[in-house]
């Protein structure tokens, strides 16, 4: 069966999920930095009036020992990745945003990096590193120069040679803001060290470091700021109001010491306790908590998911029916192109859609289903969670 739009309140027994209402007003201000002092009007990260297709950490993350060649494609947060899914029309490309020891923002996903010399395995972490010595891993820009070897560990402990079709150096987020397409939106991931309890003076620190590069490069550039750490989700909506902050959770897939991090519902007060503009969900919550959409919508929050089912097709146009506003995917092309077909506008002479608004002869796709085909949509949701 092709994936095709239809409307949310087309399919029984799914909760009913309202329009998206525009962002909420709050006063708070970047403090330190002139172009952080505007009324929350100036958000610029508009209502979402369209289904957001999110790159991530790029044109997808790098999955080393997967058997699927397009796990290691490219190499993940890197400028080549970044400007390989602009070519897609992606809305954003997410990627993780850590600061140097010597205050320099750089854009890398793990907590610690690993090389090998003299055939030991040796392990040090980002944020002690300076920037000098973080560039040297890798490729290097520098003809005739080689880098240090990179490896990276799984989460079931193997240990994998660093290894892709398309290699690149790493980067800083200065550098993405110039040398990447400036249409493409920044999903801007504030990322801290789960295992460590970070200072409030700590977390304001490198946010400032963080927001100085922002304002001097972004340059009229979408961006969203998210995070799992929620007392950081929290600083950034107030030293600033430009750009809105959305909070990332896993949705109790985990149980973490800080019970705001362990289900939706917490996810959900944090969000309204501090003013930020939405959610991000791991997507296999959102299949559990379907009744989790509405009490989002109605408390005024977006909300995008990430996870590996969104790189099923099926599993996105299932989030488009359920009112989800956005995925964050590793398979860039593919997800755009199936998304670009569902939105796509058909001629009224072709009757079998129901014409929803007419202009200059096109219609909004909006297909009649059977009740057959309803119902196996809504049985992929279960089927989908153990993916």
């Amino acid at each position: 069966m092709a994936l095709k739009a239809i409307h949310v309140s087309d399919v029984p027994h799914l909760d009913h999920v309202p329009e998206n209402a525009a962002f909420p007003v709050y006063s708070t201000q970047f403090k330190n930095h002139p172009k952080g002092n505007k009324d929350a009007n100036s958000l610029s990260f508009k209502p979402i009036n369209k289904f957001q297709v999110i790159g991530h950490r790029g044109n997808g993350m790098n999955k080393l020992c997967s058997s699927d060649p397009r796990m290691k494609a490219i190499k993940e947060n890197s400028l080549q990745s970044f400007n390989a899914a602009a070519a897609f029309d992606v809305d954003f490309v997410e990627f993780d945003v850590q600061v140097t020891k010597d205050d320099i923002p750089i854009i890398f996903h793990d907590d610690f990096i690993l090389t090998e010399e003299n055939g030991t395995l040796l392990e040090r972490k980002v944020t002690e590193l300076t920037l000098a010595d973080f560039l040297c891993y890798g490729p290097q820009r520098e003809p005739g120069t080689v880098g240090k070897s990179l490896f990276r560990k799984t989460k079931d402990g193997r240990i994998c040679n660093w290894k892709v079709e398309n290699d690149d150096s790493l980067c800083t987020l200065q550098e993405a803001f110039q040398k990447v397409d400036s249409c493409l939106g920044f999903n801007i991931e504030l990322k801290f060290d789960d295992y460590i309890d970070h200072q409030e003076e700590e977390i304001v620190q490198v946010l400032q470091i963080i927001l100085q590069v922002v304002y001097e490069y972004a340059n009229g550039r979408p961006i969203i700021f998210s995070t799992f750490q929620p007392d950081a989700a929290g600083v950034i909506r107030k030293l600033q109001n430009t750009y809105p902050v959305f909070f990332l959770t896993d949705g109790g897939s985990e149980v973490y010491k800080d019970v705001r991090r362990n289900s939706l519902d917490e996810a959900i007060k944090l969000c309204l306790a501090n003013g930020l503009q939405g959610i991000v969900s791991e997507v296999k919550a959102i299949f559990r908590n379907p009744g989790e959409i509405t009490r989002i919508k109605e408390s005024n929050l977006l909300l995008m998911t990430y996870g590996q089912l969104n790189n099923v097709q099926e599993a996105v146009y299932l989030q488009h029916l359920m009112g989800v506003d956005g995925v964050i995917v590793d398979f860039v092309k593919e997800i755009v192109e199936a998304i670009t077909d569902i939105m796509k506008p058909i001629t009224v002479s072709e009757d079998e859609y129901v014409s929803e608004e007419k202009e200059e002869k096109e219609v909004i796709r909006r297909p009649k289903f059977s009740q057959h085909e309803l119902a196996f949509l809504l049985k992929l949701i279960p089927n989908l969670i153990l993916y």
